[in-house]
């Protein structure tokens, strides 16, 4: 089946923490205790990526419990919204939604970063739409994001092709129905226009046809 709507994850794909990366901002924070408060954050973010909980507040908490003696708020700033827009990927939405094939993100983010996204990063005119976890109510890799995705696309899942760094996700997507691959921005843009150029999708400008 023509793929009609090309989905993207957000981190590892579309953007990525400015300067070193993610987790050398968290290492910068909390030191050698920098480990320990990465095993927290899933149970402290998870909640909060399917809209319920309040994970800038829950990542106060454990701050404290870590003995950081640092400012929550800056904290949160400067790992979870500190965010550039990678140029390689921009170039290839640009270039796919040229095509008339639909372009959107789809992605885990708990609301206040989703807001951040949406009003800072100004996806909501990057992409033709933009779905959030936590406005659907239900965080990859569970089929059903993929289901709530194609339902609310009012498009076949087979007509959806998903591109993610997560290879659970990846794996998600597929047992929904959906065509889906594995990039990271590390991989290259060239690799990621030769994985479109398998399911019929033109990129301009990478070298691959």
């Amino acid at each position: 089946m023509t793929v009609r709507h090309l989905l993207l994850d957000a981190d590892g794909v579309v953007q990525r923490v400015g300067g070193e990366g993610w987790r050398a901002r968290v290492t910068g924070y909390l030191g050698d205790r920098a480990d320990d408060f990465v095993a927290r954050l899933g149970e402290l973010e998870d909640p909060a990526l399917t809209g319920g909980g309040d994970f800038p507040a829950g990542l106060g908490r454990a701050l404290a419990e870590h003995g950081v003696d640092v400012d929550p708020e800056a904290v949160y700033a400067g790992v979870w919204l500190d965010v550039e827009i990678l140029p390689g990927t921009l170039g290839v939405v640009e270039s796919v939604r040229r095509t008339g094939i639909g372009v959107h993100l789809a992605t885990n983010q708990h609301p206040r970063r989703a807001d951040h996204m949406k009003e800072h990063l100004g996806y909501d005119v990057l992409f033709d739409r933009s779905f959030y976890s936590c406005d659907l109510g239900v965080a990859k890799p569970d089929p059903g994001f993929f289901t709530r995705v194609a339902a609310l696309l009012d498009s076949p899942v087979p007509e959806l092709l998903f591109v993610d760094d997560s290879h659970d996700n990846v794996v998600g997507a597929r047992v929904a129905g959906l065509a889906a691959e594995h990039w990271h921005h590390d991989h290259g843009v060239p690799a990621l226009a030769a994985l479109l150029a398998a399911h019929g999708i033109s990129v301009d400008g990478t070298g691959t046809p």
